[in-house]
């Protein structure tokens, strides 16, 4: 969960290459990192000169991190942000960086990033669903959408869907979409995705999280014959501005952090090493031909954390509440 190195090793390529069209298997593919390696470890060798990245929220926490890394590999990197201010004091001095304005909670406001990013006629290579908020109070946006499945989830549902001319243009362009920790107990709330009948913001954080797995998941099928793959990531622990809701006597209590503030358990990571998975997952050479995965400490994890049946009912749903489908039978 992201409440926010080594060295490189060798791959076994025999697994890295499968045909476009094909399901990957959700099993670990010996990448060579780990859950201490950085965003930079994983980019050592790679030249992204000439790669074109959208990082969302690439001005705060693991964003920022991710995008720092992109750059400095050679990427240019296209930071939509709901602050713009904000953003370029953050990454002002980061050469190749653009800044333009975004709100995920606003349908309005992706239309017009998308629509301002198409005219300048220029493919994506990697797009980072980096943006989100957590166990915010309840909060309402747009026609009532409850706020973190809006904006980890629909915003991010409407901007690929929006961006897909960019993204599909060149054929081989990876997605990232930015989930936590789950496992079987996450679930889609599908008669109630907004808790109209009663907000609890631990539930509603997740089902976001389990809706960016789906979606990514979903999104790999639809993309994968133009050469588009998608791949979902669970972070790990990171201390973030992603915290900026929880009192901290909750997080104290939790055993998060200790009185000063301080990351308390061993297992949480730096921001580098937080954003080292989603870097992996979006410019890895030994994922070549794969996509459709839930990925974690920079390689696939050995369990699956959505089935084709809910990563089909979700995309419908979007598709309904957004009135967006870059895939449907008037596109």
């Amino acid at each position: 969960m992201n409440l926010g190195g080594g060295a490189r090793g060798s791959v076994d390529r025999s697994q890295s290459f499968i045909l476009f069209g094909m399901k990957t298997p959700q099993r670990k593919i010996g990448s060579g990192f780990d859950a201490g390696n950085t965003a930079d470890d994983v980019l050592n060798g790679i030249d992204l000169t000439g790669k074109l990245a959208i990082v969302t929220g690439g001005y705060s926490g693991l964003g920022l991190e991710t995008t720092r890394a992109l750059a400095r590999a050679g990427a240019r990197v296209v930071v939509p942000a709901r602050r713009p201010a904000a953003a370029q004091q953050a990454v002002g001095g980061i050469n190749g960086i653009e800044i333009d304005e975004l709100d995920l909670a606003d349908l309005e406001s992706v239309t017009g990033f998308a629509k301002r990013f198409l005219a300048s006629d220029r493919p994506v290579d990697i797009m980072i669903n980096n943006a989100g908020i957590m166990a915010c109070p309840e909060t309402r946006v747009g026609p009532g959408w409850e706020a973190q499945f809006a904006t980890n989830h629909l915003g991010h549902y409407a901007l690929v869907n929006r961006l897909w001319p960019a993204i599909a243009g060149n054929g081989g362009a990876r997605v990232v979409v930015l989930s936590t920790g789950l496992d079987e107990s996450a679930q889609i709330q599908w008669d109630d995705v907004h808790f109209k009948q009663g907000y609890s913001k631990w539930p509603a954080y997740i089902q976001s999280k389990k809706a960016n797995a789906l979606f990514a998941a979903r999104l790999d099928v639809l993309g994968r014959d133009v050469g588009v793959r998608a791949f979902s990531v669970n972070p790990g622990y990171i201390l973030t501005p992603l915290q900026r809701h929880l009192p901290k006597e909750e997080m104290i209590a939790a055993g998060w952090i200790d009185e000063d503030g301080n990351a308390a358990m061993p297992i949480f990571k730096a921001p580098a090493q937080g954003a080292a998975t989603q870097v992996w997952a979006a410019t890895s050479p030994a994922l070549a031909g794969m996509g459709g995965v839930y990925c974690v400490d920079c390689d696939i994890a050995e369990a699956s954390v959505s089935s084709d049946e809910e990563a089909e009912r979700l995309w419908t749903l979007s598709a309904e509440l957004t009135g967006i489908d870059a895939f449907g039978p008037d596109h």
